[in-house]
């Protein structure tokens, strides 16, 4: 992983490069907090050797797994950097393009880089927080 922090209108915007082997979702995560970034948006391409997505199931309050078990692209990576609970959370949604040229997509939860993965994160408002809604279970953003 290479990482390099610039200025982007007075606002920071952190370039990860993940490498062949890589865990995507850690490896972000890990940036981010060793970075002190609070609240951001995250985009990336790239691509992914298997991955595993998940579609959150509201009646159980829980992800349903999805395995990529199969080389794919990353084709869309977005997301968010938010505090929950006094912790740095990163949420990313993916859609994965498969060789056939059909799609998966959910909540990314694992992703094996490969050959590459750019990441973009651009930081925003750092009042940005996430609070547990007891309705879907979920911790969503409150501005």
């Amino acid at each position: 992983m290479r990482a390099k922090e610039t200025d982007f209108g007075g606002r920071r915007a952190l370039v990860v490069v993940c490498t062949k082997g890589e865990e995507a979702f850690e490896t972000v995560a890990t940036t981010v907090r060793e970075r002190e970034i609070r609240a951001a948006q995250v985009t990336a391409v790239g691509g992914f050797a298997s991955a595993e997505l998940g579609y959150f199931d509201g009646d159980t309050q829980d992800y349903l797994r999805i395995p990529v078990e199969e080389q794919v692209e990353v084709l869309s990576l977005m997301g968010d950097v938010a505090q929950d609970s006094g912790e740095t959370a990163l949420h990313l949604h993916a859609v994965l393009g498969r060789r056939d040229g059909s799609t998966v997509g959910g909540h990314l939860l694992r992703g094996e880089v490969w050959p590459t993965l750019e990441v973009i994160v651009t930081e925003v408002a750092p009042e940005l927080a996430k609070r547990y809604d007891p309705q879907t279970g979920l911790a969503l953003i409150s501005p």
